[in-house]
């Protein structure tokens, strides 16, 4: 595959000479099955950092130079620099690389060989075990770091993914060709998250290699730590609410309240035909799962849906199987309802039993093993497995 490293550039007359020559030297002669490029995208640097890559180019006819004009900012470059990474230099692959060598190089073909496996975006993780940030940060730095990764998992709440933050990372190009008309907007650092987002919402398959961060040793900086926190903050925020309005989850909780309509009518019926609560329970659990494996085929989950005839017959089993622990979960529940507090409690349990714990455990296996919306890395195997 032609893979294209992409290297926004300000001020970094310092520093990018030192990164190609380490790319160009020391790590493309270990990759074999790649085509590998370098495109230095330069938003018209005042130190002539245009000038260095622009002399370089002369020695490496694999390295290209895009100059952006005014400065507009980190994703901008990016949205341009890959633009033209696709449509001019035919790249399948392209990476996003800071200039400042604070992204090691050399973890190059780990990332490609995650990319060789399958996986369509892989990111950099400094959160995860085998990655780290640099031990000689100021608590004040470490502070917006870790917080800033924190804020983004709790307020998305994708948990799985451990460094929202970071700007290490290697994507094929249908990954951008979906997400770039959503991306135009974030000119600034914010262009990070909101493209590992987009790509996780959209049901990318992403992997992660642990990466040591390294502090730059030549330049500035180009991040505003404040700002950075209230826009990451504002975007988060905004993304999260409409994701609720939008997204399968407020379908899904829909489906499930009528669901558990049938299921409480199921269990009253049941139980006053003398069936022992928990059994009635299981009953009415049974046809809330058919009720609800239809609704969230063809509504909730639609974007999703499965319409062959065949693989729904093989899909309903395993949304069944699927669903078991939900009919475990309930009786269970509405047994213990029933040995402390008698019959009559039924009810009020049977609201504990959905509320608390069948709603969050279906909706994630359904997302998992259902209509695999979530690609989890360690249930990878399992997933493959129910097909």
């Amino acid at each position: 595959m032609k893979v294209i490293i992409i290297i926004p550039t300000y001020n970094e007359k310092g520093n990018i000479e030192r990164l190609i020559e380490i790319l160009q030297n020391d790590v493309f002669p270990n990759i074999k099955n790649h085509q590998m490029h370098i495109l230095v995208v330069d938003d018209s640097s005042p130190d002539k950092t245009a000038d260095v890559v622009e002399q370089l180019t002369k020695k490496y006819k694999n390295l290209h130079l895009l100059n952006n004009g005014n400065k507009l900012g980190l994703g901008a470059a990016y949205v341009r620099g890959m633009n033209t990474a696709i449509e001019k230099l035919g790249a399948e692959v392209m990476f996003e690389m800071d200039a400042d060598l604070s992204h090691d190089p050399k973890k190059v073909p780990e990332f490609l060989q995650k990319i060789d496996e399958g996986y369509d975006m892989v990111i950099g993780t400094r959160y995860s075990q085998g990655g780290s940030i640099p031990s000689n940060w100021g608590i004040i730095r470490k502070i917006y770091s870790v917080f800033g990764n924190l804020l983004v998992k709790a307020i998305l709440m994708r948990f799985w993914i451990h460094d929202w933050t970071g700007g290490f990372r290697a994507l094929r190009k249908e990954v951008f060709l979906k997400e770039k008309k959503e991306l135009t907007s974030f000119r600034g650092y914010t262009f990070q998250v909101s493209f590992l987002h987009k790509a996780v919402r959209d049901g990318f398959k992403v992997a992660e290699v642990p990466i040591h961060f390294t502090d730059r040793t030549l330049g500035r900086s180009k991040i505003a730590p404040k700002e950075y926190i209230a826009e990451l903050l504002t975007y988060v925020v905004a993304a999260r609410f409409w994701e609720l309005v939008y997204s399968p989850f407020l379908k899904y909780a829909i489906t499930g309240f009528t669901g558990y309509i049938i299921n409480a009518v199921g269990l009253e019926y049941f139980y006053r035909q003398g069936f022992h609560p928990s059994i009635a329970g299981a009953i009415g659990a049974e046809l809330s799962i058919i009720w609800n494996f239809v609704i969230n085929n063809f509504w909730a989950f639609n974007q999703y849906k499965i319409t062959n005839p065949l693989k729904i017959l093989v899909k309903f089993p395993q949304f069944n199987l699927v669903s078991f622990g939900s009919l475990i979960i309930i009786s269970a529940i509405l047994a213990v309802g029933n040995y402390f507090f008698g019959p009559a409690s039924r009810q009020i349990f049977l609201v504990i039993a959905i509320g608390f714990f069948v709603i969050p455990y279906s909706y994630s296996m359904y997302n998992i093993f259902i209509w695999k919306r979530w690609h989890i890395s360690f249930l990878s195997g399992l997933q493959k497995m129910v097909g």
